[in-house]
């Protein structure tokens, strides 16, 4: 579904726990995030360490989606 979207213009940001699924259906634009039950967040964290690790990753995938991409690319957090 990551590619339809992509091939009408829409820029998309595939954020995930295991990259190699994401490279396998074929997101251009990854972010790695934290674990599979808690992908966008730790709540062994405290609530403002987890809201400024939330923030990290969110900020991380709108630079992603405003990055021109022509092949694949894992963007590190």
């Amino acid at each position: 579904m990551v590619k339809e979207i992509e091939r009408t213009g829409i820029p998309v940001v595939h954020m995930c726990t295991v990259t190699p699924i994401s490279m396998t259906v074929g997101a251009n634009r990854i972010v790695p995030t934290i674990a599979i039950p808690h992908p966008l967040g730790n709540p062994a964290l405290s609530a403002q360490e987890e809201k400024a690790l939330r923030r990290k990753l969110v900020l991380r995938a709108l630079d992603a989606l405003c990055t021109e991409v022509s092949e694949q690319t894992v963007f590190e957090v």
